[in-house]
């Protein structure tokens, strides 16, 4: 679904249908097990290359143009996560602009990832032109502080990625991220697809799952209506991505309940879902709305939607 900027960024959402009998758990409610499924959806999944592609193939067009000529460029990172892919954008930033000084503001509330963030640029060489300011805090944390504070500072380039799941709205995250952008800047937002597996998961079953307040469900469909909503111009990209969800059909296997986990945000549901809830899911998931069969091997849908939101001027 996500990239590691989901963890934790707690924030409050309506209520589900789910039954109130049921012992489902949410998955967030273990960290570690959470961790475990996680880096397993990442091994199974193309979502980093799919994501690297969109990066070295059309992010260097997008930003081309931002900057207006300054001797600095002013980046700021929403649920940045541990840095990985912020770092990858940052280096097509100075491609783009080698004589200019990148700032770059992160705002991350895991303590733990801002942690990593700050290692990962330590050890990480020839960053001389780039500053690096971590705020560890939610969106709407760091929305609050800056109307707080009357802070009038603006970005050249704006990226969200993973990370408009957690928000408690995407219309005002997205008007306070426009109204704080530089002319010819560039706004990056990249979510599951409206046409993924998902999706598709999502709108038959999401009312039966057991989602807290860690996250909405929420697709880049959502975020192009949003958008459009507020006449904004924007452009879309679909960024196919796959994930093999062929272990999740052989049972007692470890490796495939931790994917179902993942798959449903549910603490072992394989053993806690009503058995007729579990088969009624697990068939859905071999379903065309989901998945493909490959030769052997089950392909569950996992593909990305990147919006990239422009000034009106």
């Amino acid at each position: 679904m996500c990239s590691s900027s989901r963890l934790y960024v707690s924030q409050k959402i309506k209520p589900t249908n789910m039954d109130k009998s049921s012992s489902m758990r949410s998955l967030f409610s273990d960290h570690s097990r959470y961790v475990k499924s996680f880096q397993l959806f990442l091994d199974r999944s193309t979502e980093h290359q799919c994501m690297q592609e969109f990066i070295n193939k059309e992010l260097p067009d997008i930003l081309s143009r931002i900057g207006n000529g300054n001797s600095s460029i002013n980046v700021l990172g929403i649920g940045s996560g541990s840095g990985e892919v912020d770092l990858q954008m940052l280096r097509k930033v100075e491609e783009k602009h080698p004589e200019v000084h990148i700032n770059n503001d992160i705002v991350e509330p895991s303590a733990e990832h801002v942690m990593l963030y700050k290692e990962l640029v330590s050890r990480t060489p020839d960053l001389q032109k780039m500053s690096f300011k971590w705020n560890k805090m939610t969106s709407s944390e760091y929305e609050k502080q800056m109307k707080e504070e009357n802070e009038k500072k603006k970005w050249d380039f704006i990226h969200m990625i993973q990370v408009l799941y957690y928000v408690e709205s995407i219309e005002e995250t997205i008007k306070f991220c426009h109204q704080h952008l530089e002319k010819n800047g560039k706004i990056v937002i990249i979510l599951v697809s409206g046409n993924s597996g998902w999706a598709s998961l999502w709108k038959k079953y999401g009312s039966r799952l057991p989602l807290n307040d860690i996250c909405n469900y929420i697709t880049s469909r959502d975020v192009k209506e949003a958008v459009d909503r507020m006449g904004l111009k924007c452009q879309h990209y679909d960024l196919p991505s796959i994930m093999d969800i062929t272990e999740c059909f052989i049972d007692g296997n470890e490796e495939g309940e931790l994917l179902v986990d993942f798959l449903t945000e549910t603490l072992h549901f394989s053993k806690t879902a009503p058995p007729s809830f579990k088969s009624e899911l697990m068939e859905y998931l071999k379903q065309p709305e989901c998945s493909t069969r490959r030769d052997d091997k089950i392909v569950f849908n996992n593909t990305l939607g990147a919006i990239v939101v422009e000034p009106l001027f």
